[in-house]
């Protein structure tokens, strides 16, 4: 209405006449209370009804007191003086006559009160009733609702004689009052009183429209237009009256269809008749015909079956669909309404009313008059089709577009809930039933729907909402004729008549929806799956290429996501076609084409095949099935394989292989699957492309600008169309030149297979393997790698790239292939032949490649050979290779004519090379000797000439010559003989040590790899042959000493020790060894040679064991930073798009080597530790006094003892700290390879790749982790454990919280039974180390708190299984129980124990292991224990407050830099409490011991909380959650009533920081508290006393006491209002009266009174829950004293009538109640409403010299008058309009921030004055009262503190 209202003009409703006087005004008549005559007589009439209504208030206990009182009152007014016509007291007289109209009362006091009225009405005259109407009217108006049958004659006589004789001005203000009084007596119309009604109405009508003091007076159109429009804002407003409303406009509406009065015009030139509007169609449309059609939509909702058929009947017989009140009257939005709120009937599914409709929407059988001016009258002998054609015309002319947008609208709604949104599928799926109606609505409202259910799908709660939904549009879809269907969607997608390029987006998304309901809705019914969808696919398939041909020179992603979500479509619509679809011969008749045609005419009629799709469905419209489509099954399936391969032909040619194109592949697979045998595929044009596309795939192998993608995508083309011919009853493939183009794929391929770059190994080597199966040749492939490793070179020479390359192939292909034959053959002594077919395969098809690779073997001194030793002794296939070679030999050796010498000689020295190559453990049986040269020369001059060749001066002199690295190595080698060989080395050591390490070092940092190899393998034979020899002499040396001093003196313990030390270590190893391995491991130059650098270092260890522990930390960091920085390439390489093709570093290899010499170094470092630790443990022998004395003594005498044992600790804690970055580091490796690829950004990751890398490095670090796990399992879980704590703390990690907990799980050696107990000793270690023996303590390296460790144990007990509580139970039960022994240390950890305790008890529960009767109850006595415990070694404590009252910290916020670690520990005791005290009967199992627990926590954590002084700031919503849980304990009863108690009354309960858990926790709270003790309710009202002057008149003490009264007041007022809200609707419907009666003691407060009218705020609040919970029937007794009481407080607004018994503050509280109940609307207040505000058309269209009699209007004019309008206009004002209808106006978050003394400006007027016009806006919008907005503020105001006194 406010956005329609602006456009309307006022008009219609006449002035008042000059003769007769306006009603009075509100202001006048609250002033004026009766006789105002002095004189004695008048003064002893007044006192006599003052001392008759006196009796009301104190004698009054059963109904024949009422009787009484009024009596008394009667004779008291029936001696009045002579001349008197006025009633003293009046507003006083008329409410107890009110109060005395109450429905609880017998029919005699209401015969009796009427008897009074009667009276007075009498007595006042007709001029006193008009002006005395505002008090007398309300106590009668509900009456007629509930009066007898006995009373309802003497009421109706009271309205017929006296109400409806007022003059219409006094009428006017009250005239829908009147009418709702009145609609009851319509209800039934064989009632008695239903004729007298209806006339009563009828004279009422005529009353307002007639002036009875003007002789000349005519019927007044105007009176009539109000009377209508009253009526009607009744029957919207008021549901329970709008029953008689119907009957009323069953009669006398009048009939708006019926031919229209017309009349010559004057002016017209050509003589025309223009129709108009006959006197009562104005009288009902005028000057709001909106309301009108509100009110049937009004009726046509109602819940009342028998009012909506009424209503549909009125709207048949009243206002038929072609009447010119709907159609020029009325806006077409409300005819949309109209029409929406008619069609909803349908939801009822009653026959009755289905038919009723059916004949509003179709029209009467015989066409009326309007319509015969469009409409061709039928004749007599039409059939019945005619009269069904005339039907459909009448609907489409007048219905269907209001029906349509009615429907749309609805499916617009932005509702969120299942209901709303399924409402409009199950309307259109009945409007179906009449094919009349839906052939016209549901082609337009079909795609509208679809798209609607799809887009609620991304918007729905939850799924069963959207299941909810999806069932009602499934229903609504299923009966839809499947032709209507597929012609509205293909019409969105194919715009077939128009080749131009559809606008993408739209395009885009009416691909979505049709994929949607191809996945969604049921598309099997058989004409859909023989005839639309292959149609509809046929259709896309064609379209696709129309569109590729705009798309040409486009390579934006809009376009491509366009093209495939078409193909994607296509190949959905294709999987759901049967075969049968291309074998129906539908259409071979005369009309098809014959396919000759069709082929030759693909290329130029595409155009044409869309135009005749369309054409197909353009002709079903309107018909039946008979029409046949023009393409039959055949032709179509042919159509459709031709086009896709035009369509891959185009894609060859334009070089776009992506994702369109693997969806094309996948179309036409589906295609070729679907079609007969019969059908051969026609490859003339597509081979030729790809032969072409093949070639720039090739061509492009240097550049390397391939995407592996395409290469895929294209081999998948290939299998495809082989598939397809091999379904032929021919092969044509011999036909094509398949050998011209897979030798092009296998060139493309060949770049992927580097190892520098693994992340599409996998995929390339299967494209490989798959070109090899498309071929008919079996060596195609080998030819075409054997000559990409060989090149252009006349020679078999083979490059490194090109080996490395072939390395991945055959270890990829093995490993798919041949594990299972490896593994077989490993298991067995001897290897065996044949157990797999596929890796027999596998070395037969690249033997030739194979061979080339192993010749390298032969030259040892370059890098491919270097590459081909390392590629062995890494591969895990090295028997499939000897196998090959060995069958060679042997076919030779059988076949004699096979023999060639040179052949056997080269398989021989081949076989030779791969067994010294291949590590000796792997072929014990074959590798029986070897063959060594002997030194002929000297070793002086050959170690000289060796040294001098790789040293420094010949480096220099003979730098880049290519013959130098070769020179050195044979040099090199020639020294590693001559070392070998040796008997000694004494004359050449020093000669040798230091030109070795700085040829090493040269030969990294010139990353020369075959003399890096050459010098490691000099060095490892020099250090063994040095080292050895020092050894032997170092020992012989110490032997002799000590056998020549043991017989003179006695060595001590110490001395033993390192003379076996001295023995059993060999000698230092050189000073340049160390940074020379510190250089190897982190020089990238090393990386090729990586492998040999591991073997050298686990060579060197055994050197180091008497300093490993000097050099640990340097080989272990630079060990893991070289991991770290290979870890963080390849994870780059899976990042990055481009592959890099460089005969780089191997990130995994290089990983894994790495990791193994970790793994060696950690190994020799502990196990050196647990050598010294066994050593020093077996110190002390037999022979050494133990007593005290001599252990004080030897602590005396010998101080290196301390020294020996701090340097052992300093020694065990570098090995545990390089322990630690060892296992941080395998965790971040895992969690890369569990987590992902890590590449979310880059698309089409390869899989197959990544899995197998990750899984490599996987198992890799789970061996390492499960082998430190092992020799330090309880440091390497507090490695794990401060992951996971570092985990949580920060939300983007590369480790999850998760990951670590399943890592856990995965490893062997942390089992539950191993990791729960080394929990168990980090808590201990950190609690009570006192307690652990001395293995079991932590070294506390980590930094872990004894909190965290606690977390970790509850979550990780959390993440397992029921079932291991079996193999933990006894460990933790041991554990918990030396806790509880001595559970001070364990304070902190206390409440997460407890926690883990309530996990053991509610997981045992769920296992047969729980069923043992004695475990439960030893874990319940332990839980109540470690209850008792946990508050007696550290009770809850709270932060002290400051002189303000306000805390020091902040309570509300756990993260919050000032929060308290007393608060944390409060907060954490109660969080664990509350989530854990719904299953306490799972863990404490019986009753007592759970009212135990119970009594527990009240003592220890709910009183201590309630009675802290910082109560409530202290609460939290844990708090509470914990007092709701012990709430549903039946054994708690008792105990959480007194607390809560105790809370509820505490002053300070409405406090600031309760509001924000008012809602959520203390209202469910409360309202389990008083329903389960209603009696609470009485006691709070006992405590209100009733407002007294006594006893504080006077005396120093008068005014403090007078505030205490009202805060007490004010409290247990609030706490009234919080109880209502708390609980259910209507539960204190008993309690009403003591209410009521306490309310109406508290409105007799003054300002002097204790308690004082300060609580009249909270009155209000009170009033106001009381009408937000109670039903309105139970409240007839309040409506009275509430309405007195209003206009009392907001009458003391005018200047004149300001007092102290009504403040500000209470206005404001009075204007909240008052704007509560005209948006809440109770059917009783409705009849007081006028008293207040217009509610009447006259809010809006007011007429110009009417003086308003509404409170609240009159109240804003006098305000405006004194002040000024623009004093009023403020802020307040202009941000209202924004609270829409159904919700206050008036509300907190509006007050906020104004001063109390600019409410009235800044508050109360605006209020006021839009408080008419926005009641009847909300009345016009029909908007639903907003419940939750009123409950909402209502709570803002209860716990809003500062208002208390």
């Amino acid at each position: 209405m406010s956005a329609e209202v602006t456009h309307l003009q006022r008009a219609g409703s006449p002035a008042t006449p000059p003769h007769r006087s306006s009603p009075v005004n509100a202001r006048r008549r609250i002033e004026d209370d009766g006789v105002i005559n002095t004189d004695k007589p008048t003064r002893r009439y007044a006192a006599g009804i003052d001392r008759a209504l006196s009796l009301f208030d104190n004698t009054l206990q059963e109904w024949a007191d009422y009787i009484s009182f009024l009596g008394r009152l009667l004779k008291a007014l029936q001696v009045h003086p002579p001349g008197i016509s006025d009633v003293p007291h009046k507003s006083l007289v008329a409410q107890r006559l009110s109060q005395c109209l109450n429905p609880t009362l017998p029919a005699g006091v209401h015969q009796k009160a009427l008897e009074v009225y009667t009276f007075i009405f009498s007595l006042i005259g007709k001029d006193g009733l008009g002006r005395d109407l505002p008090y007398y009217l309300p106590g009668l108006s509900p009456l007629l609702a509930f009066a007898s049958l006995s009373t309802k004659p003497a009421l109706l006589a009271l309205f017929d004689t006296f109400i409806v004789a007022l003059d219409p001005v006094a009428l006017r203000p009250a005239l829908k009052a009147v009418v709702l009084a009145l609609l009851p007596g319509l209800e039934e119309e064989t009632s008695e009183e239903f004729e007298q009604t209806l006339g009563i109405l009828q004279r009422l009508k005529d009353a307002v429209a007639h002036d009875e003091n003007d002789e000349e007076s005519v019927q007044d159109a105007s009176g009539d237009q109000f009377f209508w429009q009253c009526l009607f804002l009744a029957a919207i407003t008021s549901s329970s009256r709008r029953q008689g409303a119907l009957a009323y406009l069953q009669r006398y509406l009048p009939r708006l269809g019926k031919p229209s009065v017309s009349q010559s015009q004057p002016n017209g030139q050509d003589g025309r008749l223009t129709q108009r509007l006959s006197y009562e169609v104005e009288a009902v449309t005028t000057p709001e015909p909106g309301l009108l059609i509100r009110c049937f939509v009004a009726g046509l909702n109602d819940e009342n079956v028998l009012v909506q058929r009424g209503f549909l009947d009125m709207l048949v017989t009243h206002l038929p669909l072609h009447s010119q009140v709907l159609h020029r009257k009325v806006s077409p939005g409300d005819l949309v309404k109209l029409a929406t709120a008619a069609v909803s009937v349908v939801s009822r599914r009653e026959m009755s009313l289905n038919r009723r409709l059916w004949a509003w929407f179709l029209g009467p059988r015989g066409p009326t008059s309007e319509q015969t001016s469009d409409l061709t009258a039928p004749n007599r002998s039409d059939s019945h089709d005619q009269h069904d054609g005339q039907q459909i015309k009448y609907f489409r002319q007048y219905g269907q577009g209001s029906l349509t947008q009615g429907i749309l609208d609805q499916f617009l709604t932005d509702e969120l809930t299942p209901a709303e949104n399924a409402r409009p599928f199950r309307i259109a799926l009945a409007l179906m039933d009449r094919w009349e109606i839906g052939s016209l609505v549901v082609p337009n409202v079909l795609l509208p729907g679809l798209r609607r259910v799809w887009c609620y799908q991304k918007v729905a709660r939850t799924p069963e909402d959207f299941a909810e939904v999806m069932r009602s549009a499934s229903g609504f879809f299923d009966g839809i004729e499947s032709g209507l269907i597929w012609d509205e969607i293909s019409n969105k997608l194919l715009c077939a008549t128009s080749m131009r390029v559809p606008n993408l987006q739209t395009f885009q998304e009416n691909l979505d929806l049709a994929l949607f309901v191809v996945a969604h809705f049921d598309l099997q019914e058989e004409e859909m799956l023989l005839q639309h969808l292959p149609f509809l696919a046929l259709a896309l398939l064609l379209k696709s290429r129309v569109l590729w041909t705009f798309f040409t020179d486009q390579e934006k992603e809009p376009e491509q996501a366009l093209m495939y979500r078409i193909l994607v479509l296509a190949g959905k619509l294709i999987d759901l076609m049967p075969a049968r679809a291309f074998n129906d011969q539908t259409a071979s008749n005369k009309q098809s084409r014959t396919l000759g045609e069709l082929d030759a005419n693909l290329d130029t009629e595409t155009r044409g095949f869309l135009i005749e799709i369309e054409g197909y469905y353009a002709k079903r419209r309107g018909k039946a099935r008979s029409i046949t489509p023009s393409i039959d099954g055949d032709v179509l399936g042919r159509l459709m394989l031709k086009n896709m391969l035009r369509l891959i032909q185009q894609n060859l040619r334009s070089n776009r292989l992506g994702r369109v194109f693997e969806t094309t592949i996948s179309v036409l697979a589906k295609v070729c699957g679907k079609l007969p045998q019969n059908h051969l595929l026609d490859l003339t044009g597509l081979l030729p492309a790809a032969h072409e596309a093949s070639g720039r795939m090739a061509a492009k192998y240097d550049g390397f600008d391939n995407e592996l993608s395409n290469v895929v995508h294209f081999v998948a083309l290939l299998e495809t169309l082989r598939t397809a011919l091999l379904r032929a009853p021919r092969s044509c493939l011999q036909d094509y030149p398949l050998r011209s183009i897979l030798p092009n794929i296998v060139t493309a391929l060949w770049p992927y297979l580097s190892p520098s770059s693994p992340k599409s190994n996998v995929e390339a080597v299967r494209c490989m393997w798959k070109i090899h199966s498309l071929s008919d040749d079996m060596n195609l492939v080998e030819s075409c790698i054997t000559a990409l490793m060989v090149g252009n070179r006349e020679e078999d020479f083979v490059e490194l790239d090109s080996a490395r390359r072939f390395g991945v192939l055959w270890s990829t292909s093995n490993s798919s292939h041949g594990s299972h034959a490896r593994r077989s053959s490993l298991a067995s002594s001897t290897p065996r032949r044949g157990t797999h077919f596929d890796t027999i395969r596998a070395a037969d098809i690249l033997a030739r490649p194979l061979l080339l690779v192993l010749d390298t073997l032969e030259d040892r001194k370059t890098e491919i050979s270097i590459f081909a030793t390392s590629w062995l002794q890494s591969s895990g296939n090295v028997e499939v290779i000897v196998d090959f070679l060995q069958s060679k030999l042997q076919a030779m050796q059988s076949v004699e004519s096979l023999f060639d010498l040179d052949q056997c000689l080269y398989y021989f020295r081949t076989l030779s090379n791969v067994i010294e190559y291949t590590p000796l453990d792997i072929w014990p049986a074959i590798f029986a000797g070897e063959n060594h040269n002997n030194a002929v020369t000297t070793q002086m001059d050959l170690t000289r000439i060796c040294l001098w060749v790789v040293g420094e001066e010949f480096v220099t002199q003979h730098d880049g010559s290519p013959r130098l690295s070769r020179l050195q190595q044979t040099a090199v080698s020639m020294l590693r003989e001559v070392i070998l060989r040796s008997d000694s080395l004494a004359k050449v050591e020093g000669e040798i040590e230091s030109p070795i390490f700085i040829a090493l070092s040269r030969s990294m940092r010139k990353a020369n790899h075959p003399l890096q190899v050459s010098l490691l393998s000099l060095a490892t034979v020099w250090l063994r042959r040095h080292l050895g020899e020092m050894t032997r002499t170092l020992s012989n040396s110490h032997g002799r000493a000590h056998s020549s001093d043991h017989s003179s003196q006695k060595n001590s313990s110490q001395d033993r020790l390192d003379g076996e030390e001295a023995i059993s270590q060999p000698a230092a190893p050189p000073p340049l060894l160390l940074d020379c391995l510190l250089e190897g491991l982190a020089s990238a130059g090393s990386r090729a040679v990586l492998g040999h650098w591991i073997r050298f270092l686990d060579t060197c260890l055994p050197y180091y064991i008497s300093n490993i522990f000097q050099i640990l930390m340097p080989l272990s960091d630079g060990l893991i930073k070289a991991v770290e920085l290979s870890l963080n390439d390849l994870q780059m390489s899976f990042r990055s798009r481009n592959m890099q093709c460089t005969a780089a570093e191997e990130p995994v290899n290089t990983i894994i080597e790495l990791l193994n010499g970790i793994e060696h170094v950690l190994a020799q470092a502990h196990d050196r530790l647990s050598v010294k630790a066994t050593t020093h443990a077996n110190m002390k022998t037999p022979e050494q006094p133990q007593g005290f004395f001599n252990h004080m003594v030897a602590g005396v005498f010998t101080p290196d003892a301390y020294k020996s044992r701090s340097t052992t600790a300093n020694n065990r804690l570098a090995v545990l700290l390089c322990f630690k970055d060892a296992v941080r580091l395998c965790v971040r490796i895992w969690s890369w390879g569990a987590g992902g690829s890590d590449n979310p950004s880059a698309d089409h990751t390869p899989s197959g790749s990544f899995n197998q890398i990750s899984l490599r490095l996987k198992n890799r670090t789970r061996r390492i982790l499960e082998h430190i796990f092992a020799a330090e399992s309880l440091e390497c879980l507090e490695t794990l454990i401060d992951s996971w704590r570092g985990s949580e703390k920060i939300a983007k990690t590369e480790v999850s919280s998760a990951m670590i907990l399943n890592l856990l799980h995965v490893l062997d050696g942390s089992r539950p039974r191993n990791t729960i107990p080394a929990i168990f000793n980090a808590l201990y270690s950190r609690t009570n180390p006192d307690a652990l023996d001395a293995d079991r303590k932590s070294t506390l390296t980590s930094e872990l708190s004894d909190i965290e460790l606690a977390r970790f144990l509850v979550q990780y007990t959390r993440s397992l299984e029921d079932d291991a509580m079996d193999e933990i139970w006894t460990d933790c039960i041991t554990f918990l129980k030396d806790v509880l022994a001595n559970p001070l240390p364990h304070r902190q950890t206390l409440p997460k124990l407890l926690e883990f305790t309530a996990l053991l008890g509610t997981k045992v529960d769920n296992t047969n292991f729980g069923e043992n009767r004695r475990r439960r109850r030893e874990l319940a006595d332990l839980f109540l224990r470690q209850l008792t415990a946990t508050f007696t070694t550290k009770p809850l404590s709270f932060p002290t407050e400051t002189s303000s009252g306000k805390s020091e910290k902040p309570a509300d916020d756990p993260h919050h830099p000032l929060r308290t670690q007393d608060e944390t520990a409060n907060e954490d005791i109660v969080v664990i409490l509350a989530a854990n005290l719904p299953h306490v009967s799972k863990i404490l199992i019986d009753g007592d011991r759970i009212a135990t627990a119970s009594n527990i926590i009240s003592a220890q954590v709910v009183t201590p909380t309630l009675r802290w002084k910082s109560f409530p700031r202290n609460v939290t919503p844990s708090f509470l959650d914990l007092l709701l849980a012990m709430a549903r304990i039946p054994e708690a009863s008792k105990i959480w009533r007194k607390d809560v108690a105790e809370a509820f009354n505490d002053t300070r309960f409405f406090g600031e920081k309760s509001h924000d858990l008012a809602a959520p926790k203390w209202l469910p709270l409360l309202g389990q508290w008083i329903i389960s003790d209603k009696d609470r309710m009485t006691e709070l009202l006992a405590r209100m006393p009733s407002p007294t002057a006594a006893g504080i008149m006077f005396g120093v003490g008068a005014s403090s006491a007078r505030l205490e009264a009202d805060r007490r007041t004010q409290l247990n007022l609030r706490r009234v209002a919080t109880l209502l809200l708390a609980a259910p609707r209507d539960s204190f419907v008993m309690q009403l009266g003591p209410i009521q009666e306490k309310v109406t003691d508290l409105f007799n407060a003054t300002a002097a009174s204790s308690p004082s009218s300060a609580t009249r705020a909270e009155i209000y609040s009170l009033l106001r829950a009381l009408i937000l919970t109670t039903s309105p029937v139970h409240l007839a007794s309040m409506w009275p004293s509430i309405t007195t009481e209003l206009q009392e407080a907001i009458s003391s607004l005018y200047p004149a009538r300001r007092n102290d018994k009504y403040n500000l503050h209470c206005v404001v509280h009075a204007c909240k109640l008052l704007d509560l109940l005209v948006v809440a609307a109770p059917d009783e207040f409705q009849m007081r409403e006028w008293l207040f505000i217009t509610d009447t058309i006259d809010a809006v269209y007011r007429p110009q010299d009417l003086e308003t009699s509404a409170l609240v209007d009159d109240l804003i004019e006098d305000l405006d008058a004194n002040a000024g309008v623009l004093q009023g206009a403020t802020t307040f004002g202009s941000s209202t309009p924004q609270s829409g209808g159904g919700k206050p106006l008036l509300t907190s978050k509006n007050l906020r921030g104004i001063a109390r003394e600019k409410l009235l400006d800044r508050a109360i007027r605006p209020f006021l004055r839009q408080l008419s016009i926005h009641t009847f806006e909300s009345t016009y919008s029909m908007t639903a009262f907003d419940w939750q907005a009123a409950h909402d503020d209502l709570l803002l105001d209860i716990f809003d503190e500062t208002n208390l006194v």
